[in-house]
């Protein structure tokens, strides 16, 4: 793996209903509603009735002073199992939403496979590595954080790693 290359790997632990924190995650164009680091998200194309084959446009922000925009189109859903999709633009890769549940908990495991698409993301991956694993993990924490709240609901616990290289 080279250096602009990353491997995310995220989990919420939510006590909350697997529907509730599917429907949430399922339908990205309310995002900007309750997730405070998705600035905006455009529905470019529809896709079938499960999603399959929509494209939306992304702007995230976090705390460091750039934004990230990316065109994600989604590959594969099946229904409360998982979410997958196709990146391009600042970023270029794949993402994965897992979702299961045990007793009253619902987990979700997220998986962020991408490489910098921008030419100074690029350039300063070599020592600019930690914070953007530091902003990657501060995004999915408020976000963690926020679904939560929009399902009045308790966070039990948020990981975040990164996958070996």
């Amino acid at each position: 793996m080279r250096a602009s290359e990353y491997r995310f790997i995220t989990v919420w632990r939510i006590a909350a209903p697997l529907q509730s924190v599917w429907d949430a995650i399922h339908d990205p164009s309310a995002w900007p509603h309750w997730w405070a680091c998705v600035e905006r998200v455009i529905e470019v194309e529809t896709g079938a009735r499960d999603g399959v084959g929509a494209l939306h446009r992304y702007t995230w922000k976090g705390r460091l002073p750039y934004r990230v925009r990316f065109d994600m189109r989604v590959t594969r859903v099946e229904p409360l199992m998982s979410l997958e999709g196709e990146a391009s633009g600042d970023v270029e890769g794949s993402g994965c939403w897992h979702f299961s549940s045990q007793n009253d908990v619902t987990i979700v495991r997220y998986e962020w496979r991408v490489r910098t698409g921008r030419g100074w993301m690029k350039l300063l991956a070599p020592i600019a590595r930690p914070l953007f694993k530091w902003k990657h993990d501060y995004v999915m924490q408020r976000g963690a954080e926020a679904l939560a709240r929009r399902l009045d609901a308790r966070l039990v616990g948020v990981e975040h790693r990164e996958a070996q290289r």
